[in-house]
C-alpha cells in the first residue's frame, strides 16, 4: 500500500484512518487487528475502537472519549489485585465516552495514548523491531543504536499498569532532556509507538526507526543449523496424513454436535528453517514473546517428532497422547503444531483463525530467530502469561472473533464440489458455503472457479472458499486438488462430484469420439474422484470413527430411466449410480457414506439454456422434441413432462444434499429430485 495522499480538506479523523490503514495493511506492523491509533484535540481524544480493524477503520470507527477523565486516571490508585484494578480502570474508561449510546468500546490503551503530547499516536506491533524488543539485550541495544531519541519501556501489565508506566516515563524524559516528544516509544515483548503532530512526522519517524535496526541487523551473521529437508512428495504424504487427523483429534463437542477443526499448513522458507533448527524445540518450549501470541496462538505450541514409517493407527495413538498431554500440561488444546522438518500446522474453527494464528506464530518464529543473536530470546515470564491469558480484555477479543465465525448446518465442515465454474456446481457451492462450509471449488476453467470463489469469500468471510484448477479425469491433477485442499483446510467432511458433460444424438449418429468424451467425465471422472477423496475421508475417520463423511454425485433423472437420442449421457449415468451402489458397499468401513442425487432438468442453467451449445438447441437440431420449431417450443414441451410444471432448481438439489448429510442411516442411495417425473417403486 502506498502512503496515502493527504488533502487540506481532510478531517483530523480521516487523516488518522488514512494513517491506520497504511501501516495496517499487511503484516509487517500489524496482524490480527492488533496496534491502535488516536487523535487528539482540546479536550477530546478519538482513539480506534476495540474489535475495529487497523486496516480498514473509518472515521466513525473512533471512540470520542472526554480528556479531563483520564488526566484524572492517570494519578488514580486502583490496588495490586489485576482483577479488580482492570474492572475499575474500565469503568473509567467507559465513563470517559462522549457517546456511549454507539456502544462502542474505548480501547484498553486510550490513557496511555492520552499520556503522549501529539496530535497523532501510532503503536503497532513492527516485526522489524520486535526483533529487537524480544531480544535479551534489546534495552542496551536501543540505547546505543537511538540514545535520547527514543525511550525504552520494560515489559509491565498491558492496560492500565503500561498507561501509567508511560505517562510517568514522558514526565521523566521531559525533565531529562527538555523535549516533550522523543522520536518513539519502544515496549519490550510488546511494539512500538510513534506520535507527531503531522502525517509526515509519523513517517518519518518510523522509517528512521526501522530503517536504523534493519541496517545494523544487516552488519549480523545470523548462524542456523538447517537439516535436509523431506522432498515435496514426502512433504505432501507428511500433510495429507497428519492434518486429516489433527482436525478430527481437536474436534469440539456443541450444542450442533462434535464439529472438526479447520487445519492450516504453513512450509514457508522461514518455517521450514525454524523447524528444521536443532535448537527449535526448546526455543519454542520457552514460552511465548508478546501479548498476540498469547491470545490467537496461546502460549506453548506442541512440538511432534516421529517414524514416517509408522502405521496409520500407531500415529493416531501418538497423536492423541501428544494433545492429552498437552491439555494437561498447559490447561489448552494445542493451536499450533511444529513438526520437525516439515513445517507449521495451526487450528481454528474457521480458515480465518488458523491463519491468523499462523501469522502470528511464524511473526515470533522470525523474532527469535533473529534476538537469539541479539544476546538470545527474551521470552515473557509466567506471571505475565497468566495475567495476558486471563485479562478481560483479551476474552473481549476472543468473543467477537467467536461471535464473528460461520454459522449453518455446515459450519466447520470442508466441502469439494466438482465443475463448480458454472451451473449446478456453482449453484450448489453458493449454498454450501451459506450454510457455513468452507468450499473447494474445482473445474477447468480456472479463472472461473477462482473468481467465484473470491466471491463467495467477500461475501462469506475470508478464505472461506478457494477456487482450483482440476481435470476430474486426471488422476494426478485430482491428487493435487486434494492435497492442496488439505494444506489450507485439513480435510474434507463432503465431496460433491457434479462435474459432467452432455453430447446428445443418435445411437446412429453420435460419434465415438463424443460418445468417449461423455463417459471419460461422467463416469470415469466421478471413479477418479472417489479413488482421490477416499485415503483423506478415510484417515478422519480412523481417527474418530463417530465422525462420518460424505460423497454425493450429482447424477440425473437420465440415470434413473433412459435418454431418447440421448444414450452416451444416460448410460454413464445409469453406470455412476452403479458405481455409487458398489462404493457405498466398500467405503462404509471407513465411516464414509456414499450417494446420489438424481436432479429433474435444471432448464435455467447453461447445460440447456446457452444460447449456442445448450440441450435446448441441441435437442432442436437433432430433432428430438418431435415438432418443435423454436428453442421455447423445446421448453416447453420439456416443462410439461413435469407434474410440478417446472424444472428442478439450485436450491432443490441442495435440499436433498443436506438431508443426505444429516442422514446417518443411508447410503448407496439415488436420491430423485425430479418435481415427481420419475417416481421409485
Amino acid at each position: 500500500m502506498n502512503w496515502p495522499e493527504f488533502q487540506d480538506a481532510d478531517e483530523p479523523l480521516e487523516v488518522i484512518s488514512k494513517i491506520s490503514r497504511y501501516y495496517g495493511d499487511g503484516v509487517e506492523f500489524v496482524i490480527a487487528g492488533g496496534g491502535n491509533t488516536s487523535y487528539k484535540a482540546d479536550n477530546k481524544l478519538w482513539i480506534k475502537a476495540s474489535g475495529t480493524s487497523l486496516r480498514t477503520v473509518q472515521p466513525g470507527e473512533f471512540v470520542e472519549l472526554e480528556r479531563a477523565i483520564l488526566d484524572d486516571a492517570l494519578t488514580a490508585d486502583f490496588g495490586d489485585e489485576p482483577t479488580a484494578r482492570e474492572a475499575q480502570y474500565k469503568d473509567v474508561l467507559n465513563a470517559a465516552r462522549i457517546h456511549p449510546e454507539r456502544g462502542q468500546r474505548a480501547s484498553v490503551e486510550s490513557l496511555m495514548h492520552h499520556a503522549i503530547p501529539a496530535t497523532y499516536v501510532v503503536h503497532t506491533h513492527s516485526t522489524v523491531m520486535n526483533k529487537l524488543t524480544c531480544a535479551v539485550n534489546g534495552e542496551h541495544l536501543a540505547e546505543s543504536l537511538y540514545g535520547d531519541d527514543v525511550i525504552w519501556i520494560p515489559f509491565v501489565d498491558p492496560g492500565f499498569i503500561l498507561s501509567k508506566v508511560i505517562g510517568e516515563a514522558m514526565r521523566a524524559y521531559k525533565g531529562r532532556t527538555g523535549r516533550d516528544l522523543p522520536r518513539a516509544i519502544v515496549m519490550q515483548n510488546h511494539g512500538i509507538i510513534v506520535a507527531g503532530d503531522t502525517p509526515e512526522q509519523i513517517r518519518t519517524d518510523t522509517d528512521w526507526l526501522l530503517n536504523t535496526f534493519s541496517d545494523f541487523m544487516g552488519q549480523t551473521t545470523t548462524v542456523i543449523n538447517v537439516r535436509i529437508l523431506l522432498d515435496e512428495s514426502g512433504d505432501t504424504e507428511v500433510v495429507n496424513t497428519l492434518s486429516p487427523m489433527l482436525r478430527v483429534l481437536l474436534a469440539e463437542d456443541t450444542d450442533a454436535g462434535k464439529l472438526p477443526k479447520i487445519v492450516l499448513f504453513s512450509g514457508t522458507d522461514i518455517v521450514r528453517e525454524f523447524v528444521s533448527d536443532d535448537a527449535a524445540a526448546a526455543m519454542a518450549g520457552d514460552g511465548p514473546l508478546s501479548p498476540d501470541q498469547i491470545v490467537y496462538c496461546k502460549s506453548f505450541p506442541m512440538w511432534l517428532e516421529f517414524d514416517r514409517d509408522l502405521g496409520d493407527d500407531a500415529l493416531v495413538a501418538l497423536l492423541r497422547a501428544a494433545i492429552a498431554e498437552h491439555r494437561e500440561t498447559t490447561g489448552f488444546p494445542p493451536k499450533v503444531v511444529l513438526l520437525k522438518d516439515v513445517g507449521l500446522f495451526t487450528i481454528g474453527d474457521d480458515y480465518k483463525g488458523a491463519e491468523t494464528t499462523s501469522l502470528v506464530y511464524t511473526d515470533a518464529i522470525k523474532i527469535m530467530l533473529a534476538a537469539r543473536v541479539l544476546g538470545g530470546v527474551n521470552y515473557l515470564s509466567e506471571r505475565d502469561r497468566t495475567f495476558i491469558d486471563n485479562w478481560e480484555v483479551e476474552q473481549f477479543r476472543r468473543k467477537v472473533a467467536a461471535a464473528a465465525g460461520p454459522k449453518g448446518r455446515l459450519s466447520q465442515r470442508v466441502a469439494v464440489v466438482t465443475g463448480a465454474a458454472q451451473g449446478f456446481g456453482n449453484g450448489i457451492a453458493k449454498e454450501l458455503a451459506a450454510e457455513g462450509a468452507h468450499v473447494v471449488l474445482l473445474d477447468v476453467n480456472e479463472d472461473g472457479v477462482k473468481q467465484s470463489a473470491a466471491e463467495l469469500s467477500a461475501t462469506f468471510g475470508h478464505g472461506r472458499s478457494i477456487g482450483l484448477a482440476a481435470d476430474v479425469t486426471d488422476t494426478e491433477s485430482m491428487a493435487a486438488a486434494i492435497h492442496q485442499t488439505v494444506q489450507h483446510y485439513g480435510g474434507v467432511d463432503l465431496f460433491i462430484s457434479n462435474a459432467g458433460v452432455l453430447r446428445a444424438g443418435s445411437v446412429l449418429d453420435l460419434s465415438p469420439e463424443d460418445f468417449d468424451f461423455v463417459t471419460n467425465v461422467n463416469y470415469k471422472g466421478y471413479f477418479v474422484c472417489v479413488q482421490a477423496v477416499t485415503p483423506v475421508m478415510a484417515l478422519q475417520n480412523r481417527a474418530a470413527p463417530e465422525l462420518m463423511t460424505d460423497i454425493i454425485q450429482i447424477n440425473s433423472k437420465s440415470g434413473l430411466v433412459g435418454s431418447n437420442r440421448n444414450a452416451a449421457y444416460a448410460g454413464s449415468k445409469f453406470g455412476a449410480i452403479g458405481l455409487t451402489q458398489s462404493f457405498a458397499l466398500e467405503l462404509i468401513e471407513s465411516g464414509i457414506k456414499v450417494n446420489a442425487v438424481c436432479p429433474g432438468n435444471f432448464f435455467d442453467g447453461p447445460l440447456w439454456s446457452d444460447p449456442e451449445n445448450g440441450l435446448f438447441v441441441q435437442y432442436l437440431n437433432t430433432g428430438k422434441v418431435p415438432g418443435a420449431k423454436t428453442i421455447e417450443d423445446v421448453k416447453a414441451s420439456y416443462e410439461a413432462k413435469v407434474p410440478m410444471g417446472r424444472g428442478c432448481l439450485v436450491p432443490d438439489v441442495v435440499r436433498a444434499i443436506l438431508y443426505l448429510v444429516d442422514q446417518q442411516y443411508e447410503t448407496g442411495q439415488a436420491l430423485p429430485v425430479t418435481g415427481g417425473q420419475v417416481m421409485l417403486s
